[in-house]
């Protein structure tokens, strides 16, 4: 179960969401195609959120910036 929702609102919209029904989130940010990403800090939070906007969910790919900071390892595949 992904922690990660793509949703048709404004990132003030889902932090208010959010807040009202105490789930707790690890970031939200808008996305340059429209909408905005959220990570919930749990999966269940997240798929709770998911019935909530059923209406509102993002299906299929996303632009983000490019200003966000991506988790990856190095071009080499170790770990520093």
């Amino acid at each position: 179960m992904s922690r990660v929702i793509h949703i048709d609102q404004s990132p003030s919209a889902i932090e208010a969401l959010c807040a009202k029904h105490m789930f707790r989130m690890s970031t939200v940010e808008p996305l340059l195609s429209g909408g905005s990403r959220v990570v919930l800090l749990d999966p269940r939070d997240a798929e709770a959120l998911r019935v909530i906007m059923k209406h509102k969910l993002i299906l299929g790919e996303v632009k983000r910036s490019p200003s966000h900071i991506a988790r990856q390892l190095p071009p080499n595949g170790s770990r520093r």
